[in-house]
């Protein structure tokens, strides 16, 4: 518990003010090292500003949408989710 090869924080950035998330990631960054990695769930580019990800994955409907680099938050960030949701086939009324 006290030394896991990866650590989950799921949404750890939730209602943070901005003093609070730099402290999470300050406390994330010196935890991640060549023995433990992190896995930083979270829906907003912010923390991802303190913490430099090598890997993102987009998630949607339970599955992953599209993966990348740190470049792929920023785009999302820039411009939503829409890309990134299925289309209905045919569009029929």
């Amino acid at each position: 518990v006290l030394k896991p090869r990866i650590a989950v924080l799921d949404e750890t950035d939730s209602g943070l003010d901005i003093d609070a998330l730099k402290i999470v990631a300050s406390g994330v960054r010196r935890l991640v090292g060549p023995e433990t990695g992190a896995l930083v769930i979270t829906h907003y580019q912010r923390i991802l500003n303190y913490i430099k990800p090598d890997h993102v994955h987009v998630f949607v409907d339970g599955g992953i949408v599209a993966e990348g680099g740190p470049e792929l938050a920023e785009t999302l960030e820039a411009e939503g989710y829409e890309a990134f949701i299925p289309q209905p086939v045919g569009g029929g009324s």
